[in-house]
């Protein structure tokens, strides 16, 4: 990728160097001196960009009023990037994707307390998964670029906001279109990888849709030495597991969009910094000064560094939040995936180890959270994350272990994470604790007690009345007879 994006260069200004019969553009191919002089003479940024039409499809894309990210540039570029290797995909693999989704639910029944969260299924080509999961992307994101955006206008001095005239007007726009090329770049990398809909440890799918993605089912497989159908299988547990705890944990889902929502509140730009690059970058001190009507300056300014957020220790909580909620999901995944295939697939420890490889490589999920809010899932987190779940099954018993999804208070945290075993004996101790409370409250108190004297008493004084016939009834009348007889 150029410096200058979008292949942008600063006009030719000197006169020498136009051609004859090309008026001003002789040394301006791509017409910017005639787009910032019509700027000059009062025309609109959007009148000049109509009337060229190299600019034609540039202002399409400038028009877009969607949010902070440009979805529209998003969607194409990263279909763009899966054309020439796209393949639609065919009814054999939805039926086969189907049945292993199916044949997953039946095994997970019997090993973990959570119903199935699988209403519909699908096989969904690359193209697919970005087009139906671009919903989903957009509520994850677009706060974050929102933050930015903000947090970066907010932090320009006055007298450099004023000096950039009338492009000030589109820097917004222009950032929903930088933002949309780089959500759309991710996307088409990650659209080559994913085995899933939940791959990355986020529900992206419509609510209770079941997604294998064949194209890069068979890529995966490639040097397993493992049947199709096993692989496919095996990966089929691990998106009908996921689809169980999302669906039957309601608080889940929404805790991890708030975890990177929490991360995007706390973005902060240091406006002392801003305002030095600013003044050296007006100064001269980057290249050849700032010029507001030189694109190539203000590049060199947003690639000075000046404009980078700081991370603080609230997005420092968020991020390590967020890390052990994603860890938790993935370990319970590993484990109850574990119990029901272990026995039943002869190829499960090979392709649990490639798994754990791919995780450790930096799997999608890493890619994608390290790009989009810099946080990279470390395997350590993932693997104490599957040793309390596995455990908690081993020595409590799979309601046990489920339950704690019932309120996140209950899940462990990052410092339980430290020490998973010891977070599992202590699941047993409160149980045990719970069980003494009950048999205390179900005792009876020493008969000397001042508590043991009280209920000797009550009892007594009900025995009494018990054998009283009701004031108002007369013996062998009414319902009170039939009761006592």
């Amino acid at each position: 990728m150029s410096d200058v994006p979008f292949g942008f260069g600063p006009p030719d200004r000197d006169p020498e160097r136009r051609e004859p019969g090309r008026g001003d553009q002789g040394g301006d191919p791509f017409g910017l001196g005639a787009l910032f002089g019509g700027m000059a003479g009062g025309g609109s940024p959007e009148d000049v960009l109509g009337k060229m039409p190299l600019f034609a499809e540039l202002q399409k894309l400038m028009n877009w009023s969607g949010g902070p990210v440009n979805w529209d540039l998003a969607r194409q570029g990263a279909i763009s990037q899966l054309a020439a290797g796209h393949q639609p995909s065919s009814e054999q693999e939805r039926s086969a994707a189907a049945e292993s989704l199916r044949l997953a639910d039946l095994w997970l029944d019997q090993v973990t307390e959570l119903p199935s969260g699988i209403e519909r299924t699908a096989a969904w080509s690359r193209v697919e998964w970005v087009e139906q999961t671009q919903p989903a992307w957009g509520a994850l994101i677009d706060p974050l670029a929102e933050r930015v955006v903000a947090a970066m206008t907010s932090a320009l001095p006055q007298e450099a906001a004023m000096s950039f005239g009338p492009i000030a007007g589109i820097m917004g726009r222009m950032g929903g279109m930088m933002f949309g090329a780089q959500v759309g770049q991710a996307l088409g990398k990650l659209a080559e990888e994913v085995l899933t809909s939940t791959d990355v440890g986020l529900p992206l799918a419509p609510a209770g849709t079941g997604v294998l993605v064949p194209q890069n089912l068979a890529s995966f497989a490639e040097g397993l030495d493992r049947p199709a159908d096993e692989v496919r299988l095996f990966v089929a547990l691990r998106e009908a597991a996921s689809q169980r705890l999302f669906a039957h944990v309601p608080w889940l889902r929404q805790q991890l969009q708030d975890a990177v929502h929490a991360y995007a509140r706390g973005i902060t730009i240091d406006r002392e910094a801003i305002e030095r690059g600013i003044n050296e970058a007006m100064a001269g001190g980057m290249g050849a000064g700032l010029d507001p009507s030189d694109p190539e300056s203000i590049q060199r300014l947003l690639g000075s560094g000046v404009l980078e957020p700081e991370e603080t220790p609230e997005q420092q909580m968020a991020l390590r939040r967020l890390e052990t909620l994603l860890a938790l999901v993935e370990g319970w995944v590993d484990a109850v995936v574990a119990a029901a295939a272990a026995d039943r697939l002869p190829g499960y420890p090979a392709l649990a180890e490639t798994m754990r490889r791919r995780r450790a490589s930096g799997g999608p999920a890493e890619q994608t959270f390290a790009t989009l809010v810099g946080l990279q899932l470390r395997p350590r987190r993932l693997r104490d994350a599957a040793t309390v779940w596995g455990a908690m099954g081993q020595q409590h018993g799979s309601a046990d272990r489920d339950r704690l999804w019932s309120h996140p208070d209950l899940l462990p945290t990052s410092d339980d994470l430290d020490e998973p075993l010891d977070f599992v004996a202590r699941q047993g101790l409160d149980d045990e604790l719970a069980a003494l409370t009950a048999d205390d409250a179900d005792r009876p108190a020493p008969e000397g007690s001042a508590a043991g004297k009280k209920s000797a008493e009550e009892k007594s004084a009900g025995e009494e009345s018990a054998g009283e016939p009701p004031a108002d009834d007369e013996p062998g009348d009414g319902p009170g007879e039939d009761q006592r007889g």
